[in-house]
């Protein structure tokens, strides 16, 4: 009897309870498309505790005591919105959500810098977004292109700089991490980026970090970090095709090496997206690219005696290619999937996959610094076909409190035929577990995690190791918090600590920390400051790499040491409206100190294996200090008429603090006779003032679109600087093949560096939109047909011009 009556006062209770409590419930949509929205999160503004996410029809359900309330509903690529309700006891409130697109910059949303979604002026680092539409309009078949365009970054020749953190490496040991929705993306012997085995056609947004981030993405970020976001399908389903078609037009300067044929190339994007059986989101995408490219093989050198190819350590015979030898390939396919649990809410699963081949090459030099200008060097060209493939599988759970655990793992395996005796393949296997927590009661974000990575590469060039099989080890723990404090003051802190281990060397470990805050000043002025630690971890190529091809080597230096990064930076974020123009200025100082940096140096190493070539050195310590400027600002683009604009400017001061340091000594052309002590001041073709070698002190770059009805007209326009220092070794190279001639051509290089003061290059575009559907368009890229260099001995493209058709079914 004691039991029946316990449970009758139970229930009696609940229903007590129950009916002081209404219900809020509807669907939440986006507005343009009228697409119900997934994981859309609505919470109570007095208390964020009180909340929910849509489900995958976009519908969510709150009970609530009754009373008033305000409620702030959130998507990540869309503006928020706020609503006020009423709630009656035992009544239900129905209220339908349609959030707009963010109509101010300022309210764009990223994740890159806290690993969880905040607002643009919230960060307390530089960070730019480039959204989708930039990449489709500038035609650029492969990241890095669209990238050119985001102040404060170049990439040379493959290398990715951020405010003159690096120097020139041909991609090598990059400073900057690329990754792709959370996960690393550089090659595990090289940590080089692959730009072309990015999926351009299936990108939410990049979020590209300037700065120390090594807390959150490890080694490779001590510069910054470029961050890809893929997208995922809505409740409508998608399919775009992007096709285009151009060519080159013949230099303004240098030989016209192709005939009377004209270089061109083709390029074919499409990525389907859709909701299956409501549980289920499949992507997938792929291209298509055939080039002809725009620079020329090699002319064909003269029999060269016995005596004169052991003069110069020539084992082999150079090798010769023609035109159509020199054309350019590449197919890839990529898939993601994820599965929402009906048995477990809040569980997601899936796995995603690239995979590409790629017929490609990779000229060294060019032949002169006249003439030919667009033909490779011989012996300085290499042939490669890459086969690449990577499978990501993923399991995401967020519970009831809002908790979110994330496992991401990756098994990324490349295979490099590479001309010259360079080929190589590796592996590497990846696994990431992170916990993310909101404690909404003091608003609090805690994130943290768990990183171990395993590269493994197979390679003779590499097997100055005692072994062509090298292997990387790296593991890592890290926890960041986040607070809000008055609604106005955002704090962050973190700390990192890595391990890493290469082969049976010692084993390195090293803490790192970050810290930074942002005070919102008034309505549309945030001022920021943040400092970082940097960390890098020398690869398996700057460590081990000995090979040549024709008169160039490059050689193993396994004495590397780690490079160190500190990293302050102040800055000012300020929103405006004048008339129908909105957008923000943002103003950031930075100085960056680093130390064992790690160049990479041409000069003469080993006269018994190449007569010259490069070597990775540790050379000092060295400063970067600067100041860089971003104004962005667009109209309402729902009118008839609407204008974008951008413009960025960004001045670097780098210097090396030790220019008189010795680091190491080259080798000597002459038996007997002793190399030569290697420091910053011996080794600068201009040490005037300390400049850091292959860097621009200046950088311009700015866009400007405009848009009538169903017209599209738009510029660019970029600036570098003279690049003020190289290194002295390029003069060296000049004399030895003028020895060597007939039987090597006579190599130019510094006449083109001390001749060219700076480059202006302007980019055009325009296109119509012939329907919902279809839409075409005309790009010309490097419109005045500039002849420029962004790094020695190579030139970069002339003018392009090509159509585009762009096709596109469902959300737009």
């Amino acid at each position: 009897m004691k039991y029946v009556i316990t449970l009758f006062s139970f229930l009696f209770a609940t229903m007590a309870w129950t009916q002081d409590k209404g219900i809020l419930k509807g669907v939440i949509t986006e507005l343009a498309t009228k697409e119900t929205l997934f994981g859309a999160t609505i919470r109570n503004v007095a208390d964020l505790s009180q909340g929910t996410r849509s489900d995958v029809n976009g519908n969510y359900e709150i009970e609530l005591s009754a009373g008033s309330y305000q409620f702030v509903c959130g998507f990540p690529i869309l503006a928020s919105d706020t609503i006020h309700v009423v709630i009656v006891a035992g009544e239900t409130v129905i209220r339908n959500i349609a959030l707009d697109e963010i109509s101010k910059l300022m309210e764009t949303v990223v994740i890159s810098s806290s690993r969880y979604a905040q607002k643009l002026e919230e960060q307390v680092v530089s960070l730019e977004v480039l959204k989708p539409s930039a990449i489709t309009n500038k035609n650029a078949t492969s990241i890095e292109g669209a990238l050119e365009s985001v102040p404060g970054v170049a990439i040379i020749d493959g290398d990715p700089q951020i405010r003159g953190g690096s120097g020139f490496t041909f991609g090598v040991g990059s400073r900057v991490a690329i990754v792709v929705d959370g996960i690393p993306l550089l090659s595990g012997d090289a940590g080089k980026p692959e730009w072309a085995y990015i999926p351009v056609e299936n990108i939410e947004q990049v979020e590209i970090i300037k700065g120390a981030s090594s807390v959150l993405y490890g080694s490779s970020a001590m510069n910054g970090v470029i961050h890809i976001r893929s997208a995922y399908p809505r409740s409508k389903p998608k399919t775009v095709i992007n096709y285009s078609a151009g060519m080159y037009s013949k230099p303004s300067r240098g030989e016209d090496w192709y005939g009377n044929s004209i270089p061109g190339y083709t390029n074919l994007n499409f990525m389907h997206s859709r909701i299956i059986k409501k549980r289920l989101d499949f992507v997938i995408g792929g291209n298509l690219n055939i080039d002809q490219g725009y620079i020329g093989p090699a002319p064909d050198q003269p029999y060269m005696p016995q005596d004169m190819k052991e003069a110069f350590l020539m084992t082999d015979s150079i090798p010769t290619y023609s035109n159509q030898d020199m054309v350019k390939i590449r197919a890839r396919m990529n898939f993601n999937l994820r599965y929402r649990s009906e048995k477990v809410k809040g569980l997601l699963y899936g796995i995603n996959g690239n995979m590409m081949y790629n017929k490609t090459n990779l000229p060294f030099a060019w032949l002169d610094d006249s003439l030919g200008l667009y033909r490779s060097y011989p012996g300085a060209l290499f042939m490669e076909t890459q086969k690449l493939f990577n499978i990501d599988p993923f399991v995401k759970y967020i519970s009831k409190s809002g908790v979110i655990h994330n496992l991401n793992t990756r098994v990324f395996h490349s295979n490099n035929y590479i001309s010259n005796n360079q080929s190589n393949s590796g592996t590497l296997f990846y696994g990431e577990y992170q916990y993310n927590k909101k404690f909404k009661t003091i608003d609090l974000n805690f994130a943290g995690g768990i990183v171990g990575s395993l590269s493994t590469s197979q390679a003779e060039l590499y097997a100055s190791s005692g072994q062509a099989r090298n292997e990387n080890k790296n593991a890592a723990a890290y926890i960041q918090l986040d607070k809000k404090v008055w609604e106005i003051l955002q704090l962050t802190g973190g700390v990192r600590y890595e391990f890493y281990k290469t082969n049976n060397l010692q084993s390195e470990t090293a803490p790192i920390v970050r810290a930074g805050a942002n005070l919102q000043l008034t309505k549309g002025t945030f001022v920021r400051t943040s400092f970082g630690q940097g960390y890098r971890y020398p690869t398996i190529t700057e460590r081990y790499m000995m090979t040549k091809a024709g008169l160039f080597g490059s050689y193993a230096n396994p004495d590397l040491k780690p490079e160190k990064s500190k990293s302050f930076e102040l800055g000012l974020k300020q929103g405006y409206k004048v008339g129908r123009l909105m957008g923000y200025i943002d103003i950031a100082g930075f100085y960056q100190h680093y130390e064992n940096t790690i160049e990479y140096l041409f000069g003469v190493w080993d006269p018994t294996f190449t007569v010259v070539g490069f070597k990775f050195m540790n050379t000092g310590t060295s400063r970067v200090r600067g100041i860089d400027i971003s104004v962005v600002g667009k109209t309402d683009e729902k009118k008839k008429f609407s204008m974008l604009g951008m413009f960025g400017y960004t001045f670097v001061d780098p210097v090396s603090l030790e220019p008189d340091l010795i680091y190491g000594q080259t080798g000597s052309l002459q038996p007997g006779t002793p190399g030569e002590n290697l420091s910053y001041n011996s080794t600068s073709y201009n040490p005037e003032g300390n400049i850091l070698k292959y860097r621009f002190k200046h950088l311009v770059k700015a866009d400007l679109e405009f848009t009538y009805t169903k017209f599209v007209l738009g510029f660019s326009y970029r600036y570098y600087s003279k690049m003020e220092n190289v290194d002295r070794s390029l003069g060296d190279i000049e004399l030895i093949t003028e020895s060597a001639y007939p039987y090597f051509e006579k190599i130019k290089i510094l006449n083109y560096w001390k001749s060219n003061n700076g480059y202006h290059l302007v980019d055009t575009r325009f296109s119509y939109k012939l329907s919902d559907k279809h839409r075409v368009s005309v790009i010309c890229n490097n419109l005045f047909n500039v002849n420029y260099s962004l790094r020695p001995m190579k030139v970069e493209s002339p003018r392009t011009i090509s159509m585009q058709y762009i096709y596109v079914l469902g959300r737009r």
